[in-house]
């Protein structure tokens, strides 16, 4: 059974302005609603700790800048995440394995069934 997504605030965390708009669009399809998004670790860490969200896509390596920090705040905060990135969970910290993935590059599907699985996390 597919979940209803419809309203589902996500944050969008992704430096490449192209995947952005992509992942922007996908969540659009969805019924998502798009908090952001955010290219900088700074703009995302203050519209995750500002706006409404039920949720985050989070892409591991922001220019260079590691989004562990964002990870830390979303989890003390309760907010569920998930990862995106082309390196599976080889570049996850210990701590954030089983964390959900988004292999780079993903479907609408992929994203839509980790939103499900997201979605769940919140209640």
């Amino acid at each position: 059974m597919k979940a209803d997504l419809t309203g589902l605030r996500v944050l969008v965390v992704e430096d490449e302005m192209m995947v952005s708009m992509l992942i922007e669009d996908m969540l659009d399809d969805l019924g998502c609603k798009v908090v952001g998004p955010a290219s900088r670790l700074d703009e995302a860490m203050t519209l995750a700790g500002e706006a409404e969200l039920d949720c985050a896509v989070l892409d591991v390596n922001l220019g260079g800048q590691s989004i562990f920090p964002l990870a830390d705040f979303l989890r003390a905060k309760g907010a569920p995440f998930a990862f995106a990135t082309g390196y599976g969970d080889a570049g996850l910290r210990d701590v954030d394995k089983g964390s959900p993935v988004l292999q780079k590059p993903f479907r609408e599907t992929d994203l839509a069934r980790v939103l499900g699985e997201l979605k769940t996390a919140v209640g």
